[in-house]
């Protein structure tokens, strides 16, 4: 049902190279030129532009590239349903942030699928920013995020309530402390999540809110892998902000201290963003109900 010059736009725009989709297509280049040539004609538009040897998308071909992924999800999710439907099979692809992928979630899906057989979870991670253009492109069917944005296409479900805190190592002079200040933090060398992350942003919009910078502290290292901010932290070479939901098999085992910051509360709600679309609201509280499940489990 999708037309073959679609897909050989999606093969173009992952590969970046017509040279590189010819090959993963099995096709000639040429062949590749002219499905491009043949959709900017149709379209009356320019999808690619040659800079220094480079493929660079256009505005006007980014459009056309996310309608193309629109395409692609809803034939991919038709097929998928019409096999699911003949096998009582139910495919998701679930989307979650590396804060997420860290939480109870994995196991509360794991859990899921365990109780219930029919049902298959393929789980991706990536940015926020990145799963809201795949849930709008239907490259995911849910996705785990923190926080919400106002868009008339997606829904919500709240999974939790979450908020950030200072963790350190048991044996950190702070662990004995109920609370720390600002002035107490500043002196102290800090690995923080990567710049773009959302635990990174809502730290910083706190600290602004302050009147106080991230550039007042002493970041020595910025991490993307949430257990590797964790190992550091258990062995003492740093203390960092994270979310307390991050945390919980550490702090149950003591690995970690979790604190409050003084004058920062920090706290933001984990939602399941779904299409407007999507019809499987059974499913939806089937994982509420299992995440709440895993979440006594810590306690």
């Amino acid at each position: 049902m999708v037309d073959t010059k679609v897909e050989t736009l999606l093969k173009v725009a992952e590969c970046g190279s017509f040279v590189a989709a010819a090959k993963q297509l099995c096709i000639t280049q040429p062949a590749v030129s002219q499905h491009i040539k043949a959709l900017e004609e149709e379209l009356n538009v320019r999808i690619f532009e040659r800079n220094t040897g480079k493929l660079v998308v256009t505005r006007q071909g980014e459009e056309v590239i996310q309608c193309a992924k629109k395409m692609m999800g809803l034939y991919n999710g038709l097929r998928q349903s019409l096999s699911d439907g003949q096998r009582m099979l139910t495919h998701l692809t679930v989307g979650v942030t590396h804060t997420a992928e860290s939480n109870p979630i994995a196991e509360a899906l794991a859990k899921y699928c365990s109780q219930n057989p029919n049902v298959n979870i393929k789980m991706i991670t990536n940015t926020i920013s990145n799963l809201y253009t795949m849930l709008k492109s239907y490259e995911v069917d849910l996705a785990i995020v923190e926080g919400r944005i106002s868009d008339p296409k997606i829904r919500y479900l709240l999974l939790d309530t979450d908020y950030l805190v200072l963790a350190v190592s048991p044996g950190h002079p702070f662990a004995k402390k109920s609370m720390v200040t600002l002035g107490e933090l500043k002196k102290e060398r800090m690995i923080l999540r990567l710049p773009d992350s959302g635990t990174r942003n809502l730290f910083v919009a706190h600290l602004e809110s302050n009147n106080m910078s991230i550039n007042d502290f002493n970041v020595i290292l910025e991490v993307d892998n949430m257990a590797t901010i964790k190992d550091l932290i258990r062995r003492d070479f740093g203390v960092s902000i994270l979310a307390r939901s991050v945390c919980l098999d550490e702090l149950k085992k003591g690995k970690i201290v979790a604190l409050p910051v003084e004058n920062l509360s920090m706290m933001r709600e984990i939602n399941i963003a779904y299409h407007i679309d999507f019809t499987h609201f059974d499913i939806l509280r089937e994982i509420v109900r299992s995440y709440n499940e895993t979440l006594r489990s810590y306690r």
